[in-house]
């Protein structure tokens, strides 16, 4: 009786701070509670008002036991508070299995999107799905949701995608970077939540990028890790430091630019990767065959607050060359202690970065973290409202 009596405006107000978990067993109070939790104004507040770089999504492979299936592809949203205290327990328990023909592009305020490659003959079908971890809501397999792209000849093109939130016109979009290797020229097709085609958005002189598929969205722009060289003839071992760039799409203007590296990039660096640290673009990779070094733009698109946040021997944290592959996964909030991957020895490293000692290591589970992304928990539904 007493709740019924309090004004609707401050019911909302006070429901608005609460985690999404706890409005999920709420929408069952009253229909009125059910039909506001969704509403479009409400999922918006409770969005800026959720607790920001508290949580990461882990991409994973599943290691199956049978020997007539392949690893299957799974996705975990860890606490970046229990992560660090039993990583493989906490991956294993929160990984969601994706069938494999899925591909997963990224995640943004609590959305995930996954694209559906199917080869047909010489061509290629992009088939886009978004779902909400938090409240298992995902698209339905219907028209207007489960979307064709234009075909291209899979041998004529190299395709990187992203994903990310265009704040000016509030919509979320997947991005389709197509390298024409015939033409020698590159496009750039968008697709909205909510629309039922894709749009070419521009066509720009094809040059190498190179590393993960999927683009790291920060700030409304997605970026890649590039070369600034034109077509795709070209060796590694002849590429300058100078040459080495990121290529940046902006989701709203749907325009692109190249931020520069570090300025404290003296070399090519060893197996470079981009991520996202706490809502910051970040660089990792493997300096002079002898340091792990991770540098993080504090200032997205200025680059002079790129600053080195990590540069420690490989021989410390027990990754001894030729192979070498080492990826962050988190970092806890007074950035004293780091949790890695050390993917040669299949362990987690838990590194204290203020006494410059590892702490402890731990062995993969079935589930091996192939790459980390921001995350957090919200009421964003995978279609549109």
């Amino acid at each position: 009786m007493a709740m019924a009596q309090l004004p609707q405006d401050l019911i909302e107000e006070i429901l608005s701070w609460l985690p999404v978990k706890s409005l999920m067993r709420f929408r069952c109070v009253s229909s009125t509670w059910n039909s506001l939790i969704f509403q479009a104004h409400f999922v918006k507040l409770n969005l800026q008002r959720s607790s920001r770089n508290t949580h990461v999504l882990l991409r994973c492979q599943i290691n199956t036991v049978f020997e007539d299936m392949r690893d299957l592809p799974g996705i975990a949203p860890c606490s970046i508070c229990s992560l660090p205290e039993n990583p493989s327990s906490t991956v294993d328990n929160g990984c969601h299995q994706l069938d494999n023909r899925y591909l997963f592009i990224g995640s943004c305020n609590g959305l995930v999107c996954l694209i559906n490659l199917v080869a047909r003959g010489e061509f290629s079908e992009y088939w886009v799905w978004f779902c909400n971890l938090a409240t298992r809501i995902m698209s339905e397999d219907s028209p207007h949701l489960c979307l064709r792209s234009c075909n291209y000849k899979l041998w004529w093109y190299q395709v990187k995608c992203g994903f990310g939130y265009d704040d000016r016109s509030d919509t979320y979009k997947v991005v389709l970077v197509l390298s024409n290797i015939k033409s020698q020229n590159r496009e750039v097709r968008v697709h909205r939540l909510g629309d039922t085609h894709w749009r070419k958005v521009l066509t720009c002189p094809a040059f190498p990028i190179s590393g993960e598929k999927c683009g790291q969205p920060v700030s409304g722009i997605v970026n890649w890790f590039a070369i600034r060289k034109l077509g795709f003839d070209y060796e590694w071992e002849t590429v300058t430091v100078d040459q080495l760039v990121i290529f940046s799409y902006d989701l709203n203007k749907e325009i692109f630019k190249y931020l520069l590296m570090p300025n404290g990039l003296s070399q090519v660096p060893r197996g470079p990767e981009l991520g996202v640290l706490k809502g910051c673009l970040c660089l990792s990779h493997v300096h002079r065959r002898t340091h792990f070094v991770v540098w993080l733009m504090r200032e997205f698109g200025v680059e002079n607050s790129w600053t080195q946040l990590l540069n420690v021997t490989l021989e410390l944290l027990q990754a001894p060359l030729p192979c070498v592959i080492l990826k962050l996964l988190c970092i806890s909030e007074n950035g004293d202690v780091l949790l890695l991957a050390n993917y040669i020895s299949s362990k987690f490293i838990l590194y204290n970065k203020k006494d410059n000692r590892i702490v402890y290591t731990q062995d993969f589970n079935n589930q091996v973290p192939m790459s980390s992304h921001d995350y957090i928990q919200s009421l964003v539904l995978p279609y549109e409202n």
